[in-house]
């Protein structure tokens, strides 16, 4: 009898779907018969155009304008490569941000080094904890300019309490390095030289530093870079006010041996362990407490080429309070044969940084990932996590009328996933049009989908909506989708669900374009934009770029995404009480992840999962003064629930950066 049910409900099954896609293939017929009777229109038309345009050319008039026409078709090519690049206002704004990061380069450049009296000040300065930190520099045939400068921008340092440890590898022919490097030692007892009695290389030499070393903190510095003279007392203070084990700072490199021509300036966010595993943005200049490596090795030989991101992935995972300095602290010196001028360099240290990833993941218990370079760069690694299971998931979208941008966002999930097991709901909320009722009954004959009514005599309030729908959902796991959205990514859940199904991750987004493939969403930043509330970085960008510093390229962990697509455990959502309907329509998608990392959950982006958004169609714009006072009071309310938060910055965006824009414009 069971068996019977099961084939009966099965038979019930195929016939809905087959009624389903008969009712969709009816209705893509007669679109195409309407577009093939607009295709033959149009080819009137361009026959009538053609002969006119013949008519012209042989025109005599039309023959002596030539020159004109040359000039004019310059004009239009000029503006045509203006609007390829952003509109003219674009480029402006390209152009402008061009001379706003060379005043950048000068103001962290030498004009960001401490005068006669803060150098004075800043060695008088008795702070709370006596520390001597060991800087470690491993020498190979170092040039004596670079040697000598190096060795320089220690000796300048304004905090005193350091020792430098030299251990040389170098080779026969560059004996020079160890006579110049005695010379400084014996005319400063914290300087530390040892010739060693062979090359080691990196891992080998720099673990010979550190048997020399006595300070209570390690520092690692490569031999041909500079160190600004107030590192070591900045990285003192963190020490001292918030007892930091692991310390980094921004970075620039620069060329031709002056630190005023930088070719990149890296800002960085404070500690983010998903942006690490892709991508080693701490590098230099770390400094760590000693204890944080009893037990565990400085370098290790296996990894040489990418010693540094594994050392970093294993120290800060141990460390209790990883402290980035927000200053620009240390200068990468670019010359021929360094990874700052070329990765390709050094090839073996792309297999070095994958084996140092895959180590550090295997020692976090994740198994069966991939990890894989990315279009960045060869070290910038998207990581594929294996999924533990495959458990529900409830798609809940709100709607009111709209049922051409609904249908296609439904058809999109429908024909594109290759994730099964979940659900739709649709969230009906005082439609008005006879389509969208007739698609209803149409899409609720499959057993995966499901039409809510909300019924409300109050305002509109999208987190009421969703809240109302995610209490309907069955799946352990909800995904808030705008009904403007369609989907790219096939495997668009499973990109969401590889990083929602982590203990320790509360919100996942995804990357959400624009009908012209510009970027709609690709992360949120509080305090950005004109509200100072919030805002979405890389705005308006076009598909193709890279983003600052490749951040279009890996997962990583934000402060927020949007609620257009994010995905969240179910359990989560109920445990924080879903979106806060105080935000009616704006805002509130960043207040749940902002309460979620109260809860010390971690918020992440991931740019392989992709859709188009073709934003707010289900409510329109707020340009009206109501809808405009409106979003004004919610904002405000955000800047007082937030103004902690707010007036900290956002950890995951520098405050070299300015909040004005969203392409990670520097600020003077």
């Amino acid at each position: 009898m069971n068996n019977m049910n099961t084939d009966s409900n099965q038979t019930e099954h195929l016939q809905n779907l087959l009624d389903y896609y008969k009712e969709s293939y009816e209705n893509e017929k007669k679109k195409s018969a309407m577009l093939a009777g607009k295709l033959s229109d149009e080819k009137s038309r361009a026959d009538d155009l053609e002969f006119k345009l013949t008519r012209i050319k042989n025109n005599p008039v039309w023959k002596l304008s030539k020159p004109f026409r040359v000039v004019m078709h310059f004009i239009i090519r000029t503006k045509d490569r203006l609007i390829r690049h952003g509109n003219p206002k674009g480029v402006l704004r390209k152009i402008k941000s061009k001379m706003i990061e060379k005043k950048a380069m000068k103001k962290h450049g030498r004009a960001s080094f401490p005068n006669e009296a803060q150098r004075r000040e800043q060695e008088s300065t008795e702070f709370a904890k006596k520390i001597r930190i060991s800087i470690l520099v491993p020498l190979y045939n170092t040039p004596k300019n670079f040697l000598t400068e190096m060795i320089d921008s220690v000796k300048a340092q304004t905090y005193l309490n350091w020792e430098l440890c030299l251990a040389d590898g170098s080779d026969d022919a560059h004996t020079y390095v160890g006579e110049i490097c005695r010379q400084y030692a014996e005319n400063d007892a914290r300087i530390l030289y040892q010739k060693l009695e062979k090359n080691e290389g990196i891992s080998g030499n720099t673990n010979q530093c550190y048997k020399m070393a006595t300070g209570d903190y390690i520092g690692l510095f490569d031999h041909d870079d500079i160190l600004h003279p107030s590192a070591l007392f900045e990285y003192m203070k963190v020490i001292c006010n918030q007892d930091a084990d692991y310390i980094y700072c921004d970075e620039a490199t620069f060329r031709d041996g002056n630190i005023n021509k930088m070719i990149t300036l890296h800002f960085k966010s404070d500690y983010a362990i998903d942006t690490l595993r892709a991508n080693n943005y701490i590098c230099h200049f770390s400094v760590f407490k000693r204890t944080l490596l009893e037990g565990t090795e400085l370098f290790r030989t296996q990894f040489d080429g990418s010693q540094d991101h594994d050392m970093i992935l294993r120290l800060t995972s141990a460390a209790k309070k990883v402290v980035h300095v927000q200053k620009l602290l240390y200068y990468w010196r670019s010359h021929k044969g360094s990874v700052a001028s070329d990765i390709s360099a050094k090839t073996y240290a792309i297999e070095a940084a994958r084996g140092a990833v895959a180590d550090h993941l295997a020692r976090s218990g994740f198994r069966d990932f991939e990890i894989v370079s990315t279009r960045a760069f060869e070290t910038i690694f998207r990581i594929k996590y294996q999924l533990l299971s495959t458990p529900m998931i409830s798609i809940v979208i709100a709607n009111k009328d709209h049922e051409p941008d609904l249908r296609r966002c439904v058809t999109s999930i429908l024909e594109k996933s290759t994730y099964d097991n979940f659900e739709i709901i649709i969230v009906e909320n005082n439609s008005a049009s006879e389509e969208i009722f007739n698609y209803y009954k149409q899409i609720e004959k499959l057993p995966n989908v499901k039409v809510v009514s909300y019924k409300s005599d109050s305002d509109f309030n999208y987190s009421a909506i969703n809240n109302f729908g995610v209490k309907a959902a069955a799946g352990e796991y909800i995904i808030l989708l705008n009904n403007d959205t369609q989907i790219i990514t096939p495997s668009w859940m499973e990109e969401l669900l590889m990083y929602a199904q982590r203990e320790d991750v509360g919100a996942v987004g995804a990357k959400l374009y624009y009908e012209d493939r510009t970027i709609q969403h690709a992360g949120i930043v509080i305090g950005l934009g004109a509200h100072r509330t919030a805002g979405h970085t890389h705005y308006k960008v076009n598909y193709e770029n890279v983003g600052y510093m490749g951040k279009l390229c890996y997962a990583q962990d934000v402060t927020a995404v949007t609620g257009a697509c994010m995905m969240v455990r179910k359990s989560i959502y109920d445990e924080a009480g879903g979106l806060s309907e105080e935000f009616a329509v704006a805002l509130n998608d960043v207040d749940f992840c902002l309460r979620l990392r109260k809860q010390g959950l971690l918020n992440i982006f991931n740019p392989y999962c992709e859709l188009y958004h073709f934003e707010s169609l289900s409510r329109g714009l707020d340009v009206d003064a109501k809808k405009a006072a409106r979003y004004e009071a919610e904002c405000e309310v955000f800047r007082t629930k937030w103004k902690r938060e707010l007036e900290q910055g956002d950890p995951y965006y520098n405050p070299n950066f300015s909040l004005d824009h969203s392409d990670y414009s520097l600020q003077v």
